[in-house]
């Protein structure tokens, strides 16, 4: 009954002061928060749909890959918060510094140390496009700190809004610890209530005293965010390419490496070709690629942002 009275207090109350209404949708669709939501969901729809995060959401990862994942999260991560600390006192961002609660660097630190062992830090490197992305950062906070906003909200809100679902979706997927080890990036220990969270972060967001050419250029830049995430997608699909030419041969699927080799569908076929003596199954040509660097890298960065921008799909 009280909701009823309150229900029809509010729509009296709205025909009274039609204009104030008005008002307050108007305004409301000048914030920040909305303008980014906005001017970035074609970019945000374009990334959800991509085969990765699709393959990400049915738990479709290997360990190794993901494991590179995490080097290119904390790479990225750790560009973002040099610099976030470097302007934490900078008006247009120094009311979004909440580092006890969001700074990754630490939590990733502690997954490299579980994937890699203790001298992971000689182990690891960025690939091409995924430098390109914090060359990017690092020259907006040198430069224009007042556009690194946009980088913080696209990543933070992202990982509060789906990485419970990333946590637990990796941790089935790879059977990791239960206990977070090797999870550490997704869980927030500062945080009580991620929903409130955002709520508080996207009114401090609001409130920065902002003019409406900057607040389009922030819009902007969230869109070059996405546009850098998907130059490493195209990357990755090369890579792709690349492996499918050396580990396929008329049409079969490779021999995993495992069991009876004569029950590789390869081997049947080189076997009654007459060929089986100047062949081999290309499972081991595709192992040798995939130890290539620079290609572990490439497949790395491509998880790495599909898991951005499934944790973008839960927001």
């Amino acid at each position: 009954m009280s909701a009823e009275v309150e229900t029809s207090e509010a729509v009296d109350e709205s025909e009274k002061n039609p204009g104030a209404l008005e008002k307050e949708n108007h305004t409301r669709m000048l914030d920040l928060s909305e303008l980014l939501k906005e001017g970035t969901r074609e970019a945000h729809d374009r990334a959800e749909n991509t085969q990765f995060v699709k393959d990400f959401l049915k738990g479709n990862i290997k360990k190794e890959l993901f494991k590179l994942a995490t080097t290119a999260l904390y790479f990225t991560y750790s560009a973002l918060e040099e610099e976030m600390e470097r302007n934490k006192d900078h008006p247009a961002f120094a009311p979004l510094y909440f580092p006890m609660e969001l700074h990754r660097k630490e939590a990733l630190t502690k997954d490299m140390g579980y994937f890699f062992g203790e001298n992971w830090e000689e182990q690891v490197q960025c690939s091409e496009a995924a430098q390109k992305y914090v060359e990017r950062i690092r020259y907006i906070g040198q430069n224009e700190p007042e556009l690194l906003v946009a980088h913080a909200y696209t990543r933070y809100m992202g990982d509060l809004s789906g990485g419970q679902v990333l946590k637990k979706v990796a941790q089935r997927a790879l059977k990791l610890p239960s206990t977070g080890e090797g999870t550490q990036f997704y869980l927030f220990e500062n945080v009580d209530n991620a929903q409130q969270f955002k709520q508080l972060y996207r009114a401090r967001m609001n409130a920065l005293d902002l003019n409406m050419k900057t607040k389009e250029r922030i819009v902007e830049e969230a869109n070059k965010a996405f546009e850098y995430n998907m130059q490493i997608f195209n990357e990755l699909d090369q890579a792709c390419s690349m492996l499918a030419t050396e580990t396929l041969k008329d049409g079969f699927p490779v021999h995993d490496g495992k069991g009876d080799m004569r029950k590789c569908p390869f081997y049947a076929a080189e076997q009654d070709k007459g060929a089986l003596e100047a062949s081999s199954c290309p499972f081991r040509t595709a192992m040798a690629v995939l130890r290539k660097p620079s290609l572990q890298f490439i497949l790395a960065t491509g998880v790495a942002l599909a898991a951005g921008f499934l944790a973008w799909y839960y927001m």
